[in-house]
């Protein structure tokens, strides 16, 4: 998710129609400028280079975000005929409309991963390893990281480690709850929120990274490491 805000302007986008790498392509109707959805970045056109603002987002289940937010409203299209049309594409190993650009089979094709990268150093978290390790921390592009993954719905969420100052460690206490090592302070995996401690009150800083198939991550992120795997 990105701000529509660029340099105090307002802007409204579209779908392009065109892919790259698999990966939508979005245009803003101001300047006809497209736009990688992936990476978030003005690709061709006027605003080339540009980046949008990162937003914190969550990809989870229906029940669970109506559990956590319960007045939300939804706008359901649905989809046509008797069977949901993108069942046999995940449960298939097509690599989408155009296939791979890169061949790399340290994982499979259709594994999903937390992917992120911070200055020029892209890392995949394969949701495998995550099931079997919900809380890891780690350090991607010289920036102490934390992955937070809730087994139940495939939500996958990254922060920065340190608070004012502070650099802190991570371990599970039940599910989606958390607790440093350093000060004892219990937090929230999936929002980040201090809730119980000596930092109650305290919000850990998002980190954006993409939920993805890993044919789709590793054609954009060709050098990227795979925890559990590389490291």
């Amino acid at each position: 998710m990105y701000s529509r805000i660029i340099d105090e302007k307002e802007y409204t986008f579209g779908v392009s129609g065109k892919l790259i790498m698999n990966v939508l392509v979005m245009y803003d109707r101001q300047t006809g400028t497209l736009w990688s959805q992936l990476i978030g970045e003005a690709v061709q056109g006027e605003l080339q280079g540009t980046k949008l603002e990162f937003l914190p987002s969550l990809q989870t289940t229906w029940a669970d975000w109506k559990a956590q937010n319960p007045t939300t409203l939804a706008l359901r299209k649905g989809y046509y005929g008797a069977r949901d049309p993108y069942e046999s594409y995940y449960a298939s190993d097509r690599t989408g409309v155009i296939g791979e650009s890169i061949r790399d089979d340290r994982l499979y094709i259709k594994e999903f991963v937390v992917g992120v990268e911070l200055n020029g150093d892209p890392v995949a978290f394969p949701f495998g390893v995550l099931n079997k390790e919900p809380v890891v921390n780690y350090e991607a592009g010289g920036q102490p990281i934390l992955v937070v993954f809730n087994v139940d719905t495939g939500t996958g969420v990254v922060y920065e480690r340190e608070v004012d100052g502070q650099l802190l460690t991570f371990s599970q206490v039940e599910k989606t709850t958390i607790v440093d090592n350093e000060t004892g302070t219990n937090w929230n995996g999936l929002t980040g929120e201090a809730i119980e401690g000596p930092l109650v009150g305290i919000k850990l800083t998002r980190i954006k990274s993409t939920s993805s198939f890993w044919f789709g991550w590793k054609d954009w992120y060709p050098d990227s490491e795979i925890y559990g795997l590389d490291s």
